[in-house]
């Protein structure tokens, strides 16, 4: 009901501690709730649901069911408004098993009479084909024997006898074609009530009920809010980079961002409100403790002695990935010619951002199926001025690739996931976002530039063969890289290179001069990994130069080695 301002009262509050049961006295309401709103976290969801209420006087236990058996006891909350006074006392939760499946009895009963009907109608067509049979074989005897004293039949009697075998194999055929009828509609319908019978019989998972203790001064009515976390849902950020280079170096890029919802927790979501949030709440609230670390002597371990069992490692929580499949929405009915078509734009979400965390409400009421299956929503867009830059690995690929960097200006961070590339209006593959916070940059690529040529050779190698023991091997590397610009505007290039290091003192690695300085000597502190960034204008090209010297002990052999996970130590 609408409840005005001047009739309404707020609730007072008592506790929301856990109690082992509900007052003795108070008698238990079985109140109906409707699920209204819901926030969802990328690990959890915050459910809303909405109990119109109708009380007597005095103590009473509101008891919802139907909550989902992953409810946080925890975490319930309950307020609301009521005309009349009301307050809300314990809230505690409870377990309702599962109801088991049964089998339909109806379904046996009804299976067992077609049955015998089927072996009655059965028996009936046996008799029927027995006669057919028999009235074939008469007609097929000779005249002779047709007649009573075994002479043969006069002709003047053949035709007598033809109509009688004809109206008689008429009727019976007749009779077969009404039996065999009843006998395929029977197999039809026992062939149904066993694929019927083969379903999963029906049932009732466990799930939680919510029992609300309140105590009212004179008969009330109003609306209770009862909210909980529930695991079993999520959303998934997916990006959508569209990048137009039609002005050639001024290029624009629109990010859309979007969100793939989905939830198994076993309740209902029909016409809620939807907000998804950038907060984990699973994740924790405190930082790691840090223990002091001892180095010590490795021992051997012990052997363990026959029936006794290793103590196994605690394994460590996993969170269940969402597999993305954007939702396509009904095409709206095509427009009457005369009326003029207007562009169809997607609805987006509104941003609510604070200093930690951001939460995007999505208009309107929606529908999110508790099957898993995945539910998408526009919840930004944001058009950007990238840097364009053509990066080259020569090294591993002799292919220079589109570069675009931007700096997220919204007031929400860009979480970790999909990005479908798009340039120029072509699809062009699919990357990953990093967690980007607002305010820092992050690079997307966007394919291979075929207009920026690379080459990459090496022009100098030279090694010294060692002549006694104990002397020093020597080997000269020297590479050059060639960039070409064929675009009729500027590009710019970022090269980036390798030089091998050492971390045992007996291989000592040195730059050469020949070497072209280098605008970054440790790339993403990698160390050994060289950059070059230049501007390269349109047929214009540059050469890059990269030499070093290796000397080593004469008889011990080297390795190259790559190994990502030192690359920044």
């Amino acid at each position: 009901m609408h409840l005005t301002a001047s009739s309404r009262l707020a609730l007072s509050i008592s506790t929301f501690a856990l109690i082992a049961g509900a007052p003795a006295l108070a008698a238990e309401i079985e109140a109906k709730s409707r699920v209204d709103a819901v926030v969802v976290y990328p690990d959890a969801a915050a459910v809303t649901r909405v109990i119109d209420i109708d009380l007597p006087v005095g103590a009473s236990t509101l008891v919802v069911r139907g909550l989902p058996a992953s409810v946080d006891p925890a975490s319930l909350r309950v307020s609301g408004a009521a005309v009349g006074q009301v307050s809300i006392g314990a809230v505690e939760t409870r377990l309702a098993p599962a109801v088991e499946p049964t089998r339909d009895s109806a379904i046996e009963t009804k299976l067992k009479k077609l049955r015998g009907d089927r072996d009655a109608w059965q028996a009936t067509l046996d008799a029927l084909e027995a006669k057919k049979a028999m009235m074939i074989r008469f007609s097929q005897a000779g005249p002779e024997k047709l007649s009573p004293e075994a002479k043969p039949l006069d002709i003047a009697q053949w035709t007598t006898a033809w109509d009688a075998v004809g109206q008689g194999l008429a009727k019976i055929g007749d009779e077969l074609v009404a039996a065999r009828g009843r006998a395929r509609d029977i197999d039809e319908e026992i062939r149904g009530l066993e694929q019927a019978r083969q379903r999963p019989p029906s049932g009732r998972p466990a799930s939680r009920e919510a029992l609300v203790s309140v105590d009212a001064a004179s008969a009330a009515t109003g609306t209770l809010s009862l909210t909980y976390r529930v695991a079993g849902a999520g959303w998934l950020p997916v990006y959508d980079a569209k990048l137009d280079t039609a002005n050639g170096a001024r290029a624009s890029l629109e990010l859309v961002r979007r969100a793939a919802v989905t939830q198994r927790t076993g309740e209902d979501w029909s016409g809620v409100s939807l907000s998804v949030s950038t907060t984990r709440a699973t994740r924790g609230a405190e930082a790691p403790e840090v223990f002091t670390q001892r180095l010590n002597f490795w021992e051997p371990p012990q052997p363990v002695a026959l029936g006794v069992a290793p103590r196994s490692a605690p394994m460590a929580k996993t969170s269940t990935a969402l597999n993305y499949d954007a939702a396509r929405e009904n095409a709206p009915a095509a427009p009457s010619p005369e009326e003029p078509r207007r562009r169809v734009d997607e609805q987006q979400a509104t941003l609510d951002a604070g200093a930690y965390q951001a939460s995007f409400q999505i208009p309107g009421r929606v529908d999110i199926p508790g099957d898993g299956s995945s539910k998408g929503f526009r919840i930004s867009t944001t058009t950007f001025a990238p840097d364009l830059v053509a990066r080259v690995a020569p090294s591993l690929d002799p292919t220079a690739y589109l570069q675009a960097r931007i700096v997220n200006a919204e007031d929400a961070p860009f979480l970790p996931g999909a990005v479908n590339i798009t340039r120029d209006g072509e699809f062009v593959g699919v990357s990953r976002m990093r967690l980007v916070a607002p305010g820092d940059g992050v690079e997307l690529g966007f394919g291979a530039d075929d207009r920026v040529t690379v080459t990459r050779a090496p022009i100098k190698r030279k090694e010294n063969e060692p002549s006694w023991i104990g002397s020093t091997k020597t080997e000269q590397r020297e590479f050059k890289t060639t960039v070409r610009n064929l675009h009729a505007f500027p590009v710019k290039v970022g090269l980036i290179d390798r030089m091998p290091i050492s971390e045992n003192s007996a291989i000592v690695i040195e730059p050469s001069p020949n070497t072209t300085p280098p605008t970054d000597k440790s790339v993403n502190d990698r160390r050994g990994v060289l950059g070059w960034t230049f501007d390269l204008q349109p047929n214009a090209g540059k050469d890059i130069i990269l030499a070093y010297r290796m000397k080593w002990p004469a008889d011990r052999e080297v390795v190259f080695e790559t190994s990502p996970a030192r690359g920044g130590s």
